[in-house]
């Protein structure tokens, strides 16, 4: 530390400066401790002496050695009136601080601050008015700072000015070096609340081997066999059982798991967050819930039955169970799922899917459009041959091409032959059979019982897409070199062949359901974006324009991600609860990250690898799709251009050249980080860009902005809108298609809702994951959206604050295209059947369950 106590002077203090000194006023934004006892403490230590201490720090060529690259720092100053100013808010205050300054010390550049208190404080903003000879300097803080004994050296804070590390003033250069050191860390060591710094580490947290081998996960990440991303390190010691296991935090203390400080959520947002609510549900409704089945239990009887979770609720026998429920549950987002009025019920807010038409979802057109608009329109691609065949190694799975033959499909083609559907572009295939099929027989050992799918499509006159056949495979009875045993259906209305589609639909639902959580959601937008936040935060500083590109799309997303380590993807979390393949599902997604390229993550890479678009200059956005009426591909090219525009106007202005970029060490530092520590499973990889032209930054940034906010948008804020009707989107399936003579079968004829219903997620499990999606489904209360900041001052640059606005007008412009082919009723795939409008790359929202919105970041 600097000082020792609050009044011992530091050698810059002795010194006298060449000008007259003058009084300068400063304005602190602060947000104080909400405990009212810390915050009485907090008086007393003013009233004691201890006081918050800051320092200005100037910009000019005059150093405090010139070994250390730091300006001299001017005379102390502290906050003033900190007791009479709102002394028990935790809400923003201004306090004022009167620093001496004089011209001949030119610009302040930064300012230290130490804070003598016994309790933290959350510092937003200081502002500089009339600094002399140049008028008004402003810092953007937003950061925790907690007392003078957490850290070994003061708190360092940055003006809003933009430096690439080679035109840093040389007074700030030791400063910029040492906060990025200080945000590194050493790598060692339990990880405490008050940390700031930034590290990677394995996906070594998700089992708990102490509760036994049914806890046990493999260790994601650092072999070749698990790949993964890193995650952020928290240093917690290796479980007593596993000493390759790191300890978990007891459930009750989820809400404490470590992430770097200012990465935790704000009080605004805390209030809304999903974590407590995972955990009161985890250890207490689970219980509960099952008491209130008693009729069929875990089963509904019919649709009907379904729809009473939306238009009347679960009827609580018992009042005294609800008041328990809710005295476990202080978010009043989940509070108002378990409403404690005269009704007594559970209700759930109406599915845009079924809210204009409660059966529409069940028409096979809803079926094919959901694949281009609906939760996860990002895996289809273009069929280039038939019948289909497998990547999967014939040595170890035997023969695994499709028994999907011209006969299933022929009569459906519009007059054409399958050479000429393939050569005209109008055969799509949905497959999750290769992804699935080595997996399967594991997770068809356990309650769940499902088949691999693969679905063909074919793109009609009118735009829209018509199932032709679904093949569904199993792992052969023999073992798995011999192949599958694959049986496939055909589309039907009436009967038990009706209801046999229907179920068949089911189970492409479900394989649908689990890949989009596992791949397209969590591993390819919250697990991949984590290593590019740790590594911008440890190599980049805050005075790097990219840091400052980039820092917006990276809000609350370690926090997002720690918790879903700790509640949600877990060994016996959530989503083992409530995906289909349980706790096989980590796993599975470290096989899915073995196909990650980093440079296909760009949409229009995408779309082309799938072969639902082509390359065509003459084209908006330079490619051109195959299916004209593609929901997402439409209004996400949109977007992604409106991004990649954004990012080239603001990299163009501190890149001149492809020596620029060469030449930033930090920018450098930065990318192979990425690759060789964040990625490091994939850092021998060719594709990756080198980070050698002004091209390659800009792409490379417009990806990881594309992630982080539109493709997060896309797959994750219409899972209740979608998903909320489980039948539409079951998550998990019971059993397989009961078989001639069996009661099951009879069922089928009999009474084929409760058939269907008794093949897909149960009642409770029902409830559980409806309110799972609801809440990740909603938009928070502080969210920012894309195109906006935090803060309008966040850079100083008005060169920045232009193109910035400029961003903001093409995203307005785009909303009103959404809008007006949303209303053409041309567009068949826009509305569908369920006439329920694609709006989720819509930019802007309101906060709570709207279906729409881009948020700048992975925030829920």
């Amino acid at each position: 530390m600097e000082y020792d106590c609050p009044n011992k002077k530091s050698k810059h203090e002795e010194e006298r400066s060449n000008g007259e000194s003058k009084k300068m006023k400063g304005a602190v934004v602060v947000m104080k401790n909400k405990n009212m006892v810390a915050s009485a403490v907090d008086g007393v230590d003013e009233l004691m002496g201890r006081k918050v201490v800051l320092q200005l720090i100037t910009t000019t060529n005059t150093l405090d050695s010139a070994e250390s690259n730091k300006g001299k720092a001017g005379k102390r100053a502290h906050l003033e009136e900190w007791v009479s100013k709102n002394p028990f808010t935790a809400e923003a205050t201004t306090y004022n601080v009167t620093f001496e300054w004089s011209e001949e010390m030119g610009i302040p550049g930064a300012f230290t601050i130490a804070n003598f208190h016994h309790s933290e404080f959350y510092l937003k903003t200081l502002t500089l008015e009339h600094v002399p000879g140049h008028g008004r300097v402003h810092f953007v803080c937003n950061s925790w700072v907690y007392p003078a004994e957490h850290y070994e050296k003061d708190r360092v804070f940055f003006a809003n000015q933009t430096y690439l590390p080679s035109q840093t003033p040389a007074s700030l250069r030791g400063y910029r070096v040492e906060e990025l050191e200080n945000l590194r860390g050493n790598g060692s060591g339990k990880r405490e609340e008050s940390d700031r710094i930034y590290d990677y580490d394995i996906y070594n947290d998700l089992g708990d081997p102490g509760k036994g081998p049914e806890h046990v996960r493999p260790i994601l990440g650092g072999s070749t066999e698990y790949p993964y991303p890193r995650r952020g390190r928290t240093g917690r010691p290796p479980s007593s059982s596993d000493p390759n296991t790191e300890s978990k935090l007891p459930l009750y203390r989820s809400l404490n798991i470590y992430v770097p400080r200012d990465e935790r959520f704000s009080h605004l947002k805390m209030s809304d967050v999903v974590a407590y609510a995972l955990k009161s549900i985890f250890q207490f409704l689970v219980p509960e819930f099952k008491a209130l089945f008693d009729k069929t239990p875990d089963e509904f009887e019919s649709f009907e039955d379904v729809l009473k979770l939306y238009e009347d609720g679960i009827k609580v026998p018992d009042r005294s169970l609800l008041e328990k429920v809710r005295e476990q549950i202080p978010i009043e987002m989940i509070r108002e799922l378990l409403r404690s009025d005269g009704e007594k019920s559970f209700n759930f807010p109406m599915p845009q899917v079924i809210k204009e038409d409660k059966t529409a979802w069940r028409s096979d057109e809803e079926f094919g459009r959901e694949m281009l608009a609906g939760i996860n329109p990002v895996v289809i691609r273009r069929l280039q041959e038939f019948p289909p065949a497998s990547k999967l190694d014939p040595k170890l799975y035997g023969n695994q091409s499709s028994t999907i033959s011209e006969e299933h499909i022929i009569h459906s083609l519009e007059g054409l032959t399958i050479t000429e559907a393939i050569q005209k572009n109008k055969l799509f295939i949905l497959d999750h059979h290769d992804n699935l099929m080595p997996y399967l027989r594991r997770i068809n050992a356990t309650a769940t019982k499902t088949y691999a799918t693969r679905t063909i499509l074919f793109l009609k006159r009118d735009g829209t897409l018509k199932p032709l056949a679904i093949e569904l495979s199993l792992p052969h009875q023999d073992g798995d070199h011999h192949g599958a045993d694959s049986i496939v259906c055909t589309p039907a209305e009436d009967g038990v062949e009706g209801t046999i589609w229907q179920l068949a639909k089911a189970y492409v639902a479900v394989d649908d359901s689990g890949y989009h959580q596992l791949t397209c959601h969590w591993l390819h937008t919250h697990a991949t974006i984590e290593p590019f936040i740790i590594a911008t935060n440890r190599q980049l500083s805050v005075l790097h324009p990219i840091h400052k590109l980039l820092q917006p799309h990276f809000r609350d997303t370690m926090n997002i991600n720690a918790l879903a380590r700790q509640t949600l993807i877990n060994a016996g979390g959530f989503l083992e609860i409530t995906v289909f393949p349980g706790k096989y599902s980590l796993e599975m997604s470290s096989s899915m990250y073995k196909n990650w390229v980093f440079p296909e993550q760009a949409l229009p890479k995408d779309l082309i690898k799938r072969g639902v678009a082509i390359e065509d200059s003459s084209s908006s956005h330079s490619v051109r799709l195959l299916i004209e009426d593609y929901p997402f591909a439409v209004d996400g090219l949109e977007i992604w251009s409106a991004i990649k525009s954004w990012v080239e106007d603001y990299c163009s202005l501190y890149y001149k050249n492809d020596e620029m970029v060469q030449g930033d060490t930090e920018l450098q530092a930065w990318w192979k980080e990425v690759r060789e520590k964040g990625h490091g499973d994939k850092k021998d990889e060719p594709w990756w860009p080198n980070m050698h032209t002004r091209e390659e930054l800009i792409e490379s940034c417009t990806i990881i902005i594309w992630l982080a906010s539109a493709l997060h948008a896309a797959v994750n804020f219409g899972q209740y809108p979608y998903g909320g009707y489980l039948p539409n989107r079951p998550a998990t399936s019971r059993r397989l298609i009961p078989k001639i003579g069996t009661p099951e079968y009879e069922e089928l004829e009999s009474n084929p809702e409760k058939a269907y219903l008794k093949t897909i997620t149960s009642q409770m499990l029902s409830v559980l994951g409806i309110t799972l999606v609801e809440i990740l489904s909603r938009h928070s209360s502080d969210e920012i959206f894309l195109g906006q900041r935090d803060s309008p001052e966040w850079t100083a640059d008005a060169e920045a604050l232009k193109a910035l606005e400029m961003f903001g007008n093409r995203l307005k412009g785009i909303e009103q295209k959404i809008t007006g082919m949303n209303n053409d009723g041309g567009w068949k795939n826009r509305s569908g059947p369920v006439k329920m409008p694609y709006t989720l790359l819509y930019p802007s929202s309101d906060i709570g369950l709207t279906g729409r919105g881009i948020p700048n970041s992975i925030s829920m």
